[in-house]
């Protein structure tokens, strides 16, 4: 029982740590109801309970515009710019001139080596 409860205590302490480090870092544009120190008190005075409170409570989660959203290559402008009439038209010129290039690299390596001794 006493190892259950060093457990216990061991992760409640790691909790609180956790929160205030949290409550410390967090922008205070996310920060809602009341000020920073006023929840790290909170969070300090009331161990678990507070970090709990913070973290359903006090903190915004954040807005669907974030920078690692994953955007789908059809809302992605920088994908839709390259979809313009020259982009396309650039690329198949330059899909062209590789294909004439490879081309002439497979003549030029069927062609047999010159004898030296004519």
């Amino acid at each position: 029982m006493a190892r259950v409860l060093i457990v216990l205590v061991v992760v409640a302490i790691a909790f609180t740590i956790y929160t205030l480090v949290d409550v410390l870092l967090t922008d205070r544009a996310r920060v809602r109801a009341f000020p920073k120190a006023a929840w790290a008190l909170l969070v300090v005075l009331l161990p678990v309970i507070g970090g709990i409170i913070w973290l359903v409570v006090g903190k915004a989660r954040l807005s669907g515009n974030g920078a690692s959203r994953v955007v789908a290559p059809d809302d992605d402008p920088a994908f839709l710019r390259t979809l313009s009439s020259d982009e396309v038209a650039r690329r198949a010129e330059q899909d062209e001139r590789l294909r004439r290039l490879e081309q002439e690299l497979a003549e030029l390596d069927d062609d047999p080596p010159a004898d030296p001794a004519r």
